[in-house]
């Protein structure tokens, strides 16, 4: 018999266990208090996986499908399923290529072969057999250099460039039927928890891998398929293509070469590009009055946002800006949410009534006097700032809302233009290890919150679940009934971020309940060289999170 340690866990009913007791075998005896295989675990709050043993006395926490640790385990879990069921059906060769996120799954394609629903359906099926043969995902501990000529002898060279940057002495690869792959994440135990996902065929030779969303872990939704969206993701990847900057170890190359400065400026013309053909879009269209922008989080809405009134200018019209924020019902009146406090994210928080009126009296040529919204005193203010809108001019609305019809629903929709804004990551880690669109607004917020609310990276990581809450209900929804996407990322801006967003994660105390998440972005980090911000213009919408922004709100 060995020696045995102290364990605490929810549903544990004997606390002690063996010294090198696993973690998969701790979860089996917790497991029926989950609704959903138990793919990770937490040591002292420090993330493990089951194959991981417990050697102290220590605190254990399990996670499921239905946590945002768990999709995340969840996600890379498939994928790597995927990868191997495609080598098994198309040969030792067939390389997949996962692009980015995409409404319940993971934008991908199979490097040199046509797409069609018989060879999707052939790989379905044979993931489907690797999910009931149950086999192990295998971790394996190897050099950092051996690693380096194994994908080199495999002629995975995008792996082989991102294992170059990494410091790291040792390195953890995976093993699945025989196949190897680099994963900067972790995997589940065994392909037997990986039991619900789907491929769904789009078109031309890009399909989906489908898995359970995060507010329906039980079952598989029917796939959405957002247009705009992916054709604003497809120019940009085109755009990074051609500057031979598809993925992580091709930015860190620049910045060794000492050529960042000519990518920061690439990078933001690209964007200005967009911005210039909405608003020549926007002219061209004649009847339009109203010109309404939102998107998620920390998409940069505000710079986006008077980067298009200035461009609107120069082609010849007076702008009128409306702040929603101005319109917001009284306190008394405000909507309070399921845990009693008020609700400014919905729509009932806004008095959309006046907001009409003084929009159907604007477009009538009528001067209005515009409320200022008093946040100490909860009540509407009038101090004559008045207005009256020009025959040249458009009024432009940001907010959360805005692309809602509920929100301007007296205006005709042909007087409407609407645009969906939001950092569409356009460059991976490597070939199969995409990059979360969340993830660089995640970085984003932290250090905009740390530098204009002095908000430590930890409160911010706990707001976010509520932050996701908001934007599944109140703009997702509204993305695909726009008229232009615009993609706020810049494909240099992570190794920024780095320098900000680093110090304040490292500060997140170990025993905090976001420290795992914490310590995942710190890790996803890793992949990245650190830039400089000093030659990032001053009109840059990173300037809205980094600071010395020239646009002030």
């Amino acid at each position: 018999m060995g020696k045995k340690i102290m364990i605490t866990c929810d549903g544990l009913s004997d606390n002690e266990v063996i010294v090198g007791t696993t973690l998969k075998e701790i979860s089996e005896k917790v497991k029926d208090n989950f609704k959903y295989d138990i793919l990770l675990a937490k040591i002292d709050n420090d993330l493990a996986e089951l194959t991981d043993t417990v050697t102290r006395n220590c605190d254990v926490e399990f996670y499921d499908r239905s946590s945002t640790l768990g999709r995340y385990i969840y996600i890379s879990s498939a994928t790597f399923m995927l990868i191997v069921a495609v080598k098994n059906i198309l040969g030792p060769d067939a390389k997949v290529i996962t692009k980015h996120s995409l409404d319940n799954g993971v934008l991908c394609q199979i490097e040199g072969v046509d797409i069609n629903r018989t060879i999707l359906n052939q790989i379905n099926e044979e993931m489907h057999r690797l999910a009931k043969e149950n086999l192990l995902f295998e971790k394996i501990s190897v050099s950092r250099t051996d690693a380096i000529k194994y994908f080199k002898n495999k002629k995975q060279l995008d792996k082989v460039n991102v294992l170059k940057y990494i410091s790291n002495t040792y390195v953890n690869l995976y093993k699945l039927d025989n196949c190897y792959n680099y994963f900067y994440s972790k995997l589940a135990y065994s392909t037997g928890q990986i039991d619900e996902f789907e491929t769904n065929y789009l078109y031309a030779n890009d399909f989906v891998l489908s898995v359970p969303t995060l507010s329906k872990p039980n079952k598989m939704t029917e796939y959405s398929h957002h247009t705009k969206v992916v054709d604003a993701f497809n120019r940009a990847e085109e755009f990074t293509s051609k500057l031979g900057c598809e993925y992580a170890a091709d930015v860190n190359r620049v910045v060794s070469d000492a050529k960042i400065t000519d990518l920061i400026l690439l990078a933001e013309s690209y964007y200005e590009s967009q911005l210039q053909r909405t608003a020549d879009d926007i002219s061209s269209k004649r009847d339009v009055r109203l010109v309404l922008l939102a998107g998620p989080s920390s998409s940069g809405k505000t710079t986006t946002s008077k980067k298009i009134m200035n461009y609107l200018k120069s082609n010849g019209h007076g702008v009128l800006q409306i702040s929603v924020d101005n319109y917001f019902k009284e306190l008394k009146d405000t909507p309070k949410d399921e845990n009693g406090d008020y609700d400014f994210e919905c729509i009932e928080a806004v008095d959309t009534e006046l907001l009409n009126k003084h929009l159907v009296d604007l477009l009538a040529g009528k001067e209005v006097e515009f409320p200022t919204y008093n946040f100490l005193t909860g009540k509407r203010e009038y101090n004559g700032n008045k207005a009256k809108l020009g025959a040249n001019e458009i009024m432009v609305i940001e907010g959360i809302h805005a692309i809602n019809d509920q929100m301007t629903f007296s205006i005709e929709k042909k007087l409407k233009y609407k645009i969906y804004i939001s950092p569409l990551v356009n460059i991976g880690i490597d070939s199969q290890n995409y990059i979360h669109t969340t993830d660089i607004r995640k970085l984003r917020r932290i250090v905009r919150d740390s530098k204009t609310r002095g908000k430590t990276a930890s409160a911010t990581l706990k707001m976010w679940h509520s932050i996701r809450k908001g934007e599944e209900k109140y703009i997702y929804p509204y993305q695909d009934d726009v008229d232009t996407v615009i993609n706020s990322n810049l494909c240099y801006e992570i190794g920024v971020l780095k320098t900000y967003v680093e110090p304040l994660l490292f500060c997140v105390d170990e025993n905090d309940n976001v420290y795992p998440e914490a310590l995942r972005l710190i890790n996803f980090l890793r992949n990245f060289l650190p830039i400089p911000s000093d030659d990032i213009p001053i009109n840059s919408v990173l300037r809205e999170f980094i600071g010395g922004s020239c646009y002030k709100d």
